[in-house]
């Protein structure tokens, strides 16, 4: 076999201008997607040069599940003081959560900065610091390539928050976030594969499903023996009813995963449509269970959009 040759090629190849050419192609639902892999975000885009004060920030996001914002600095050039100055301006001024500063080159004081910050912070401040780079090989067209250099520490907060002594978590806590992992691993190998967000210790796990008004969620009742899979609107009442008057074709739809409990929760702002599946969580053999909720989420992610 005759294999090609990786090739690095300069990025003002493919990107003249930071702002008219790079920010405009990351701004693509595609291409933004690929930075969302790579950080284990679903990120969803909603304006470029967002302002702030007499500034702009780059890329104002947010994240599909959650509605957090999310910050984007784009800099196709070796880091500097200038730009982390700025991020941090950018993500007091809109409140983001979520803050990415990409770079051509990161230097070394830049990213112990950032990895300070993350040890420093709480969870409600993330920082990101990702290098952009193009490959091609023989004559292809280049290929963009994230790599993250700095990231949270998704394991450490996630003890820290849910943690309030020096001990440990609960047993309970323990056990939601090893199903938890232990799915994550299943779901990347499962064919086709299933990309989750790092867990935590707590009785769901949200899944993006393309629009940031409603999410899929995955749930754990360990005391009643169930597992669950629903599609969670938070505060959309119109599009729970559009769903519903769409009801008996969604069920046809989902004949394979169970009856759905439609529960439009009037006393609340949230809805929910969910079907839930016998699970003894004592077996030690959680591979059917793994194999419900990956197949059932799928078949979610595939079916709900069609009737929006």
């Amino acid at each position: 076999m005759q294999l090609g040759k990786l090739t690095k090629v300069d990025l003002r190849n493919a990107w003249k201008s930071e702002p008219e050419d790079f920010t405009r192609w990351l701004s693509l639902p595609e291409n933004i997607a690929l930075l969302g892999e790579e950080l284990d975000l679903d990120i969803a885009f909603l304006e470029a040069e967002a302002g702030v004060g007499d500034f702009h920030a780059d890329i104002l996001a947010q994240e599909e599940t959650s509605g957090k914002k999310i910050i984007i600095e784009n800099q196709l050039e070796s880091s500097d003081h200038r730009h982390l100055g700025q991020i941090l301006t950018y993500a007091a001024g809109l409140q983001a959560e979520y803050i990415i500063w990409i770079v051509r080159v990161a230097r070394e004081e830049h990213q112990q900065a950032i990895d300070w910050l993350n040890s420093h912070t709480d969870d409600s401040i993330n920082l990101f610091l990702v290098t952009i780079e193009l490959w091609q090989i023989g004559g292809s067209d280049p290929a963009p390539k994230f790599v993250v250099l700095s990231r949270p520490n998704g394991w450490a907060r996630a003890v820290r928050s849910h943690v309030t002594d020096a001990t440990a978590m609960t047993e309970i806590k323990v056990r939601q976030l090893e199903f938890w992992e232990q799915l994550k691993v299943f779901a990347a190998q499962h064919k086709p594969p299933l990309r989750l967000r790092a867990p935590r210790p707590q009785h769901w796990l949200s899944i993006a499903i393309g629009r940031a008004d409603c999410h899929i969620s995955l749930t754990l009742h360990i005391t009643n023996d169930k597992i669950a899979c629903e599609l969670y609107i938070p505060d959309n009442k119109a599009l729970y009813h559009g769903l519903y008057s769409e009801r008996e074709h969604i069920q046809e739809a989902l004949a394979m995963v169970g009856n759905l409990d439609w529960q439009e929760l009037p006393e609340r702002k949230a809805s929910r449509i969910r079907v839930m599946h016998p699970y003894h969580f004592a077996d030690e053999d959680r591979t059917n269970a793994f194999r419900w909720l990956v197949e059932t989420t799928i078949r979610f992610k595939n079916t709900f959009p069609n009737f929006w």
